[in-house]
């Protein structure tokens, strides 16, 4: 690890000075200094413990919106390209200083009035960077001022004001979150890619674990002391025997399955001394065949005693899950009129593009909920749950069925093409179980909504978030073998990994207007094949990384034959421990790559939650090579969040046309909108300093190129700050 200091440390001496001098204040004049107002600061990642995004500051407003300009950017000189890097960092501003994380995950403390460098820390000393990070936790008592924060599966507690570890902290400011999980994870995956909260002297962290086939960890949630780094309490999300729920996994699943993590982020009630959970899906994603049960706590809203980790109630929102519908965002604390009173409730956004609000007290919901039949799975050893919960208010905010009505109308081609497809897939409602000739996933694995969030503003009641209508396609392929041990070809594996989302996902012909593999198996000899692989051509990428076994292997596959012969260690069998392989991530799309389904591909969504309705809908994003094709804006798909102010504001960049817009919070007219240097897959941050206001979205870009598919841009390192002139 390296901690490098700027002369920005002056600003640093002088903040300590300035606080020197306000306790002399009331010690010599008996006042007492007012405290800060949460909903004027930005002290925590999503503006406030109740997770709101929502600002009392007003300067910046609708009349004066379109005269915003660059205060300043901060280059932070870390991003990557290959593969793409991003910034994912909501900042958080303490005391005129501003903390973020880079797309190397360095935490970097700048002046926020200038965005000059006061220290930075960099976790992996200049090595390669793992994961990504969504920003830090701040902790204060006396003159003891802490950050914390996770890289890779460490959890590091700086000084806030020197950016040096805390050696007191864990082992010298460090503490690795795979001990303590009460179960044997070794050489398994875990960090935490949301910041966790503060209650007391206690961090309460989440975490990121594997969710493919085979071993994962647990997503239990700890609470850590501050100061020691010792673990005060563990909640067993997947539960143990004698706990409450364990009666959900059958047999012995709760030894070997994992997931059920909280990564999305969690919310904290002060005064009623609870922590507001979102949990994850269990793993594997797609196949629950040895979890079979309703497999508490996973999708599920927890409310739990913050000193001790008690369970206080539960709500889960998908039962068994087989698409990946993991609670993605931390839950809103809200209060809404509810039968004419004000009532205290919790809000959670969830990627099936619906909102359950529940009463903060009991986790019972506001408006009905009903428990409707779903499809079962036609899967060896699969039994899917025969119902599923569907509030009735307020209404989704995100389509719910992909029909043949649905289908792409954005040119005759593009529909003939995905109408073909989409006749040869299993569609329709909701929660289609995934299937051997492929079932569509909508709404889709990036949702609905999805990490990104909600904002709310208390003074109207409404709940801003941004949804996906992206459909995915979850294709099975069985495997041979029997009694748990089943096998696959080396050649099977890297093709699904490497060529499926361009050649199809059964070899048939192209997905993205690549030259199809059967063309290729019919015309094109082994060593052209090899020659391809190794240096691509046109469209197709070269895969110089791949081992002669996994290109001998992929070959042979594409031949027909069962495996390679080279003698290679990569080109046998593989052993897998379902019967059923999970054939990638891919979405359903047309030959040009757009989105198979109508537009609109992304909307932003004003609810409220007074009266459980929709108050508008927009699009969110543009395509403008589409726009000069004459078609309405289509929105995109977004990653990020919204913030919504009392200056009559919802600030939101997220989408892939790399702008930062800033909404009428009541009609959703688009005010003001400036280009980024990349991407804003973040969620923005305002503060005040001298009476001034600030905004402030990290544009770090790369979202989404993981899939590769269009409209995917490079990647960016700015904190771009705007002010009034």
């Amino acid at each position: 690890m390296s901690i490098r200091l700027h002369t920005g440390k002056k600003v640093a001496v002088l903040l300590r000075t300035s606080a020197l001098i306000l306790s002399l204040v009331v010690v010599f004049f008996g006042c007492t200094p007012k405290a800060a107002n949460p909903y004027r600061t930005w002290r925590v990642y999503g503006g406030d413990l109740g997770g709101t995004r929502f600002s009392e500051l007003d300067q910046i407003n609708r009349s004066n919106v379109q005269q915003l300009e660059v205060a300043w950017v901060y280059h932070t000189g870390d991003k990557r390209d290959d593969p793409p890097s991003t910034i994912e960092c909501n900042p958080i501003i303490i005391d005129g200083v501003m903390y973020v994380t880079s797309p190397a995950l360095k935490v970097i403390a700048l002046q926020a009035a200038t965005g000059d460098m006061i220290w930075t820390f960099d976790p992996f000393d200049g090595g390669r960077a793992r994961g990504v990070n969504r920003g830090v936790t701040y902790w204060e008592a006396g003159d003891d001022k802490r950050i914390l924060f996770t890289a890779g599966s460490n959890l590091y507690a700086l000084d806030a004001e020197t950016g040096r570890p805390k050696v007191d902290f864990g082992d010298n400011g460090i503490v690795d979150l795979l001990t303590g999980l009460d179960r044997d994870v070794a050489g398994l995956s875990i960090s935490a890619t949301t910041p966790g909260v503060i209650h007391g002297n206690l961090l309460i962290i989440g975490s990121s674990v594997g969710e493919g086939p085979g071993p994962t960890a647990p997503g239990h949630i700890r609470a850590y002391d501050v100061r020691s780094g010792e673990r005060a309490w563990i909640f067993h999300t997947i539960p143990h025997p004698g706990e409450f729920g364990h009666d959900t996994w059958e047999g012995d699943a709760w030894q070997r399955a994992g997931g059920a993590n909280n990564w999305g982020g969690m919310t904290l009630d002060e005064k009623r001394g609870m922590v507001f959970v979102s949990v994850g899906s269990a793993t594997f994603d797609f196949y629950g065949g040895d979890r079979i049960g309703q497999n508490l706590f996973a999708n599920s809203v927890l409310a739990l005693q913050a000193a001790t980790g008690e369970r206080v109630w539960h709500f889960q929102t998908v039962h068994h899950d087989l698409w990946d519908y993991d609670l993605p965002a931390p839950p809103n604390l809200v209060t809404v009129t509810h039968d004419g009173r004000p009532i205290d409730a919790v809000a959670q956004v969830t990627k099936t593009g619906r909102v359950f609000l529940l009463n903060r007290d009991t986790g019972e919901p506001l408006f009905p909920v009903e428990e409707r039949p779903v499809p079962s799975s036609d899967l060896a050893g699969e039994a899917a749950w025969p119902t599923q919960p569907y509030p009735l208010k307020p209404p989704p905010f995100s389509r719910q069925a992909f029909t043949e009505e649905d289908v792409t109308n954005i040119s005759p081609e593009a529909h003939a093409y995905v109408l073909e497809r989409f006749k040869k897939a299993r569609a329709g409602q909701i929660y289609m179980p995934p299937s051997e000739e492929g079932t569509i996933v909508f709404p889709g694995y990036h949702g609905g909504a999805n990490w990104g969030g909600a904002s709310f503003d208390p003074t109207t009641g409404l709940l801003y978030v941004n949804n996906n209508e992206i459909p995915w396609m979850a294709t099975m392929l069985k495997l041979g073998g029997q009694q748990g041990k089943y096998f696959y070809s080396t050649g099977e594996r890297v093709y699904q990994t490497y060529c499926s989302s361009c050649h199809g996902l059964n070899r048939e012909d192209d997905l993205t207007s690549f030259s199809s593999v059967e063309i290729i198996e019919k015309n094109i000899p082994k060593a052209k094949m090899l020659a391809l692989i190794e240096q691509g051509q046109g469209r197709m990428p070269a895969f110089p990384g791949l081992s002669k076994g996994q290109k001998d292997a992929v070959i042979a596959f594409l031949s027909g034959e069962r495996q390679a012969v080279s003698g290679d260690e990569d080109a046998g069998d593989i052993e897998y421990p379902y019967p059923y392989l999970f054939t990638g991530y891919h979405r359903f799309v047309d030959q040009e790559g757009y989105p198979a389904i109508k537009p609109p591909w992304g909307t932003l969504n004003a609810i409220n939650l007074n009266a459980g309705e929709i108050a508008w809908q927009v699009p969110l994003g543009e395509v403008p090579e589409l726009i000069e094709r004459g078609l309405p804006i289509t929105g995109t798909e977004s990653f990020g969040g919204s913030m919504v102010t009392a200056g009559g504001l919802v600030f939101i960049a997220a989408t892939k046309d790399e702008k930062l817009r800033a909404f009428d919070k009541v009609t959703g007219e688009v005010l003001w909108e400036t280009k980024l240097e990349a991407g804003g897959m973040a969620t923005p941050s305002t503060y005040e300093i001298d009476g001034k206001q600030y905004v402030v979205i990290a544009a770090g870009g790369g979202a989404g190129q993981r899939a590769r598919e269009k409209l995917d841009k490079g990647s960016g390192d700015a904190f771009v700050v705007f002010a009034l002139p």
